[in-house]
């Protein structure tokens, strides 16, 4: 009943445009989020994108972007009208399907209204034009994302809302997508993207870049690096192409370390499964441009060199966050707890304490009380989905399981959990229901309720 109500005003309008047109009402708008527990308006109703085509032209001295976004989508329900997320940017012009459309903004909502109805299943293109001074976002936490000005560039970062300051969609890891993108830049300066780069060309003082990332992939995941770096080209032995991207002043920190991705890939293999995506690689700017490091689909970005421990731990997130992707923001213990699970297993199985021995650290250490703060399935609020609980604690959670199944079952866990899932969405009742399923006749009951829900500390048994 109240979701009839707030959609009266949008319907009338609806209902008064194609009255003009001759045309007959049979669609409604579609909703401006998807209900987000940390963040109820990203994302949006009615339609899934297939694919981004973006079209961008920066100059990093006027810091000044110029955008033509294609978004190549599919209806959900009969559309009178859409919402895009997108913050910050001028709108020039929008149409839907070559035709101009109309348009209006209110906070991150620009609401599409095509000429015509969109009926259930029809594929829709929509192409909005922009441009202006891309905007830095700060996060419920105090982090900085959207689009970062850096010492000879830019770097674009997503997670959880930023990339809706960069490019309109549907900015909600929900909501998958293919892209492609084509940028722009003075001459003499690099775009890194994510996917494969396809082609490189300069002509009149200007080099253009278009890079592709077949694979589905959540927005909050896409990047853009613009700016002067060292870049390596490799494989693996088992022919994956590696292509890493490093700021001079970091590029020889940073060798050691990045040198080390086939092996931490080939690790990962065996304990998670056939590696997710096509290519694979590293950005490394500047500590002082960004203060975090970011599981950047095929290739994350890292704040000044890593150290092997980050690099297994943004490595495994290709599996656990890029490929298997969170339904809801409230989902995040499911990235973070797998790939601080990952790292744990990494120093287990190179001669370091065990899994059980850094959970036994963990649950007796003065220092973990953090961890305590609220149960990893359930945080307070969106300042704080990125708080020890979900790391730790979500990892702890899996130390759980293994003790209950044993070894080897678990490894077949972890492993089906990727491939079941692989470049989907999945949610927590997902996971405790796959883990029931595959080990029938045992009780997670205790598991569930004080350690992955539960408030406090535990009791250990």
């Amino acid at each position: 009943m109240a979701r009839t109500v707030r959609l009266v005003p949008a319907l009338l309008a609806s209902v008064l445009t194609l009255a003009g047109c001759g045309g007959g009402v049979h669609g409604t708008p579609g909703g401006s989020g998807v209900r987000d527990p940390y963040f109820p308006k990203a994302g949006n109703g009615g339609y899934d994108v297939a694919h981004y085509a973006l079209r961008l032209t920066y100059a990093p001295d006027a810091h000044h972007l110029t955008g033509t976004a294609t978004v190549t989508a599919r209806a959900t329900q009969d559309l009178s009208a859409f919402n895009l997320d997108f913050e910050g940017l001028e709108v020039e012009r929008v149409t839907v399907g070559g035709e101009t459309a109309r348009w209006n903004r209110a906070g991150q909502e620009l609401t599409v209204r095509p000429h015509a109805d969109i009926d259930r299943d029809d594929t829709f293109h929509v192409t909005v034009r922009y441009s202006g001074a891309p905007e830095t976002v700060t996060d419920p936490d105090g982090s900085r994302e959207g689009w970062l000005r850096t010492a000879d560039g830019a770097l674009a970062l997503g997670e959880p809302t930023g990339s809706m300051t960069w490019f309109p969609g549907n900015h909600h890891p929900s909501d998958k997508a293919a892209y492609d993108l084509t940028v722009s830049v003075p001459q003499g300066l690099r775009v890194v993207s994510n996917g494969e780069l396809r082609s490189e060309r300069t002509a009149r003082g200007r080099t253009t870049y278009r890079w592709h990332t077949g694979e589905p992939m959540a927005s909050y995941l896409a990047t853009l690096a613009i700016g002067r770096f060292d870049i390596s080209r490799s494989r693996t032995p088992d022919g994956l192409p590696v292509y890493t991207a490093v700021d001079p002043a970091e590029a020889a920190a940073s060798r050691p370390v990045l040198g080390r991705i086939p092996e931490v890939l080939r690790w990962a293999e065996k304990r998670f499964g056939p590696y997710p995506f096509s290519s694979t690689g590293a950005i490394v700017d500047r500590a002082a441009d960004l203060g975090y490091a970011l599981e950047t689909q095929n290739r994350p970005v890292f704040p000044g060199a890593p150290d092997l421990t980050l690099l297994v731990h943004e490595l495994a997130h290709q599996w656990y966050g890029d490929s298997v992707s969170p339904k809801s923001w409230r989902d995040m213990w499911l990235n973070e707890g797998f790939a601080t699970y990952a790292e744990w297993m990494w120093e287990e199985d190179h001669g370091g304490k065990s899994a059980q021995e850094t959970f036994d650290l963990l649950y007796s250490g003065d220092s973990s009380d953090s961890v305590w703060a609220f149960p990893p399935a359930d945080p307070p609020s969106a300042a704080r989905i990125s708080e020890a609980p979900v790391y730790w604690r979500g990892a702890m959670v899996l130390q759980k399981v293994r003790q209950v199944v044993g070894d080897e079952k678990f490894w077949r866990i972890l492993k089906g959990w990727a491939a079941a899932y692989r470049h989907g969405n999945a949610d927590t009742a997902d996971f405790t229901a796959y883990v029931e399923k595959q080990a029938p006749g045992e009780d997670f009951e205790g598991i569930w309720e004080d350690w992955l829900y539960g408030e406090g500390k535990p009791e250990r048994p």
